[in-house]
């Protein structure tokens, strides 16, 4: 695969460093901050859409509690909005690129946020927790159609090369994790059902803002098979990075589906937890993430952000039994960071370890990774019902010992995807 300008891959020049005769990593760095707020204005249209489409996943955090009040359901009930959401989002991860080579990323973006508008209102009419189960999965449907083509559309339309467009949309990523929970809280305070309401009007300025400025995207010349995802899932260095991801996503959404009925607030002091949470995350990803690659490489970021995430769940596990909600928010915030960190790694990878077109790539490494984030609500909120609560955070501590394992295990891959020198 030819790398563009900007591509942190093997293959990626740039000027030498006088000290080692080797590309400075510094160099890159700069160039692609130069241009990161030079754009065009389909780049930032389709990156504040991408803000909304992520706002949907923390919209319900701060609402939980509510929802199993107000729907007599259980917290493991209630996870299952998270889990039918994340579910359909991973198994249509291997139908989206089907669809958008056929008929164009922005068509396919219109109809993921039209799809994302309807359901996300039907969810505010919901009378049972079972109904709002199955909005959700249709909302993931949306979910999926659009938050996969954004990406490609983003590498696609930005300048910059693709390590600055994947910057932009984690920026995205981490902006909308960060106003989701803020939203859900300041809406929720007022009725449980007004969130839901409030992302449909939100996506409905997304469809009319891309509608508006996103040139016409034509079908691809090469139409993507069903296959093609499992297929690019046979690299051995995609299939090492899926298959951590998997187990680090299980920390991530342990933590953001079960911490919220840990705390023991209402849905304003949840939001604002959640909010720090998301804004340490989006902060560290955009400039904490890049300089510490340039620096230290990916395999020794993953493995000493993943090791920090672990003992941040281990603290978690000991703050929840002995209830010290003050230590659970620094926690949960210093988590945000780290998860930050590791989400910008995890999607260079998987947009430039293999040879697979950059959407086949990212389609086969989303299906694995969100069947973690699709798996870990319910198990963690089960396991805290069952067990306790500080259960959950153990066994999450346990799936990114797996992470760093796999990490490690392919270590001679993502080697091979680094600089020459960092």
């Amino acid at each position: 695969m030819t790398a563009e300008p900007g591509v942190r891959s093997h293959q990626t020049s740039a000027p030498a460093s006088p000290q080692t005769g080797h590309p400075a990593g510094h160099e890159v760095l700069a160039a692609e901050k130069a241009s990161f707020f030079r754009q065009p204005k389909a780049v930032w249209a389709t990156a504040a859409a991408s803000v909304f489409a992520f706002m949907g996943i923390g919209l319900v955090d701060p609402i939980l509690p509510a929802i199993a009040a107000n729907l007599d359901a259980s917290p493991s009930q209630v996870s299952l909005l998270f889990t039918s959401y994340f579910l359909v989002t991973a198994v249509m991860m291997l139908v989206t690129g089907w669809v958008s080579s056929r008929i164009g990323g922005k068509k396919t973006l219109l109809i993921g946020l039209a799809l994302i508008v309807v359901f996300s209102s039907l969810a505010g009419t919901s009378q049972s927790v079972g109904e709002l189960i199955g909005w959700r999965a249709g909302w993931g449907l949306g979910n999926s159609l659009f938050v996969a083509t954004a990406l490609a559309v983003i590498v696609g339309v930005a300048s910059g090369g693709t390590a600055t467009a994947i910057i932009l949309y984690e920026a995205a990523l981490g902006l909308g994790l960060s106003l989701g929970p803020l939203a859900g809280a300041l809406l929720g305070g007022w009725q449980w059902r007004m969130p839901f309401f409030g992302t449909a009007t939100l996506m409905a300025v997304a469809f009319i803002a891309i509608l508006a400025t996103l040139p016409k995207t034509p079908a691809a010349a090469r139409k993507t098979r069903f296959r093609d995802p499992l297929k690019a899932l046979g690299h051995a260095g995609l299939r090492s990075v899926a298959g951590s991801a998997f187990f680090y996503n299980f920390g991530f959404y342990t933590v953001l589906a079960f911490v919220p009925f840990i705390l023991g607030m209402d849905a304003y002091g949840i939001g604002a937890v959640f909010f720090g949470w998301g804004v340490a995350l989006a902060v560290c990803s955009v400039f904490l993430a890049p300089p510490l690659q340039a620096r230290f490489g990916d395999v020794t970021v993953l493995a000493g952000t993943l090791s920090g995430l672990a003992l941040v769940l281990v603290g978690l596990a000991v703050a929840a039994a002995v209830h010290a909600v003050p230590a659970v928010v620094v926690l949960t915030i210093v988590a945000g960071a780290l998860l930050g960190v590791n989400n910008t790694v995890y999607t260079e990878l998987a947009m430039g370890i293999s040879d697979a077109p950059r959407p086949v790539a990212s389609a086969g490494y989303n299906f694995v990774r969100w069947m973690g984030g699709a798996l870990a609500p319910f198990i963690a909120t089960w396991l805290g019902e069952t067990f306790g609560a500080p259960v959950p955070f153990y066994a999450s501590a346990a799936a990114l010992v797996v992470s760093i394992a796999i990490a490690l295990a392919g270590r001679r891959y993502v080697t091979a995807h680094e600089p020459s020198a960092v």
